[in-house]
């Protein structure tokens, strides 16, 4: 068990949380929420013991071991894989290199030898004989083969080195795990398998996730940062919307009742105080008027954007035909022989594995490079617009956000470019900063108000939920449904992909699949479609 007492942070004048008072039991997940910025990653690093609050303590049930999902990618690069992964229980490492020191002495003595056999016990109970095998087994679960376990980590790809860590933070059945987007990196099955541990998981977990599949599969309780508190809520995700939806209606409904009261109240005093057989019920609905007082909320930290994609003009019924195509990446096949005719109103997900392929993909249909082989033709009738996974080309410029989006709009009055920036949440002196100043998600909504600006019917984006908070993700997710033309996208975002898709076809180097009127979950379920796809990856 693990509990945060009276847990307060500060940051100059900026208060991030105060007075926080949570208990976090075992047996239970809890998924960690707020808004981009409302300090979700610093409440886990105040929990880990790598901050200190500027008030409170956190305590920990004597014994119990955490552990903790390192971000620092470089810090095990002298190390092996497998060594990286045993050293995520501190204790059973230090004892297995306390061991090796031992055994290795040349004047092994008495006293050696009873220090030893008392750590020969505490080896045996941290179950110590079978670590390489559990660590071994761990990592194969996360996608990292046998043939790498005696690898240095430096020689690792970044995606791998993410894995790494993963099976460190859960080696040796922690008693409390911190997990901080624990999915990235992930492809869908170790995504799922991760889901399925984190079930099974006895101990008391907390998890930060932008994935609200994810949040909603492994979450027993959800703690809200909003309000400069951390409210606790039981449920996933999904009830914890619905919950918070029906709160804020059934206070919105009692403050208007309030105020409905209230006016009812004033007019009578208003209309009658001066009238002398009226008095004693002016004066007692006075009183009445001063006991009623309308609930006030400090302003949540939580802003949602209004993303909606209109088309300029409808698009025939000749949207695209690809055939034969493929394409190649510093000499490895990225995708060959790819073909596949789209309809009007399709909203194909293409999945995969590896990033790399659909990025290429995207690319070749946008026209940012081209294809080895093959034929794209393009409906007349299509307006395309492209959202790029690396948008960082597009933000190299010092200029002002509304001269940025003028570059693309045909209509360059201000009040009409700051219409777009506001409904991406850039209001006011916002609207002013500089475009090369941006964090990840804000270049993300201006990238997509550029989209927006465009009136196109054919969306082609690559990845558009990275760096968005869960607000941001919820509003492109409902943007894209409403959206009446026709969309080619690829998401790490699982219900994204689960609602907006209508196809679904998965791009390897070796081959491809495609499955029209088919949701990502009826393709994940269906046992012709894995067997296939494991021969894909074979």
């Amino acid at each position: 068990m693990i509990s945060a007492n009276n847990i307060s942070l500060q940051f100059g004048k900026r208060v991030l949380f105060s007075g926080v008072n949570i208990t976090f039991h075992p047996g239970n997940c809890y998924g960690l929420i707020g808004a981009n910025g409302s300090g979700k990653s610093t409440f886990l690093k105040i929990l880990s013991g790598d901050i200190e609050p500027t008030k409170g303590e956190i305590t920990i049930t004597p014994g119990e071991r955490l552990s903790v999902l390192r971000q620092d990618q470089f810090a095990f690069d002298e190390y092996t894989v497998l060594n990286t992964v045993i050293m995520g229980h501190k204790r059973l490492h230090d004892i297995i290199l306390e061991r090796e020191r031992i055994y290795a002495k040349d004047d092994f003595s008495e006293e050696d030898g009873i220090y030893v056999s008392h750590l020969e016990s505490d080896f045996a109970e941290m179950d110590g004989w079978t670590a390489e095998s559990d660590a071994g087994k761990l990592l194969s679960d996360v996608g990292i083969p046998q043939e790498l376990l005696e690898t240095q980590m430096k020689n690792l790809e970044a995606g791998q080195k993410v894995r790494v860590l993963l099976a460190q933070a859960l080696f040796g059945n922690p008693d409390i795990l911190l997990l901080d987007e624990p999915t990235n990196h992930l492809d869908v099955e170790t995504s799922m398998w991760l889901e399925e541990f984190l079930c099974n998981f006895q101990n008391t977990a907390i998890v930060v996730s932008h994935d609200r599949h994810f949040l909603d599969k492994v979450c027993t309780h959800v703690a809200d940062i909003d309000f400069g508190g951390i409210k606790l809520y039981p449920g996933n995700f999904t009830f914890w919307v619905e919950a918070t939806k029906l709160a804020a209606e059934q206070r919105a409904q009692t403050n208007k009742r309030v105020a409905d009261r209230r006016k009812e109240l004033e007019e009578f005093i208003a209309r009658f105080s001066a009238n002398a057989s009226k008095a004693k019920q002016a004066t007692s609905r006075k009183k009445t008027l001063e006991k009623l007082t309308i609930e006030e909320l400090p302003p949540s930290s939580r802003k949602y954007p209004y993303i909606n994609f209109e088309q300029e003009r409808e698009a025939g019924d000749n949207i695209l035909t690809v055939e034969g195509l493929s394409a190649s990446t510093d000499g490895e096949v990225m995708f060959k022989g790819l073909s596949f005719r789209m309809e009007k109103g399709d909203k194909i997900a293409f999945v995969g594995h590896n990033d790399l392929p659909k990025t290429t993909l995207f690319q070749v249909l946008s026209g940012e490079r081209e294809p080895e082989s093959g034929v794209i033709r393009w409906g007349i009738s299509t307006k395309r617009a492209y959202y790029p996974k690396d948008n960082s080309k597009y933000f190299n410029t010092d200029i002002s956000l509304i001269d940025w989006l003028a570059q693309y709009s045909n209509n360059t009055l201000e009040n009409y470019l700051r219409g777009f920036l506001g409904r991406m949440l850039f209001s006011g002196e916002e609207s002013l900063k500089s475009a090369k100043v941006l964090s990840g998600g804000e270049k993300v909504r201006c990238m997509l108000a550029r989209m927006m600006l465009t009136g196109a019917n054919v969306l082609i984006l690559d990845e558009p939920t990275n760096h968005l908070d869960l607000e941001s993700i919820q509003a492109l997710n409902e943007g894209l449904e409403r959206f009446k033309g026709t969309i080619l996208f690829s998401s790490q975002d699982h219900q994204l992909v689960e609602t907006v898709a209508t196809r679904i076809i998965e791009v390897t180097p070796k081959g491809y699949i495609d499955r029209p009127n088919t949701t990502y979950d009826e393709y994940l379920e269906d046992a012709n479609i894995t067997e296939r796809r494991h021969k894909l990856y074979a």
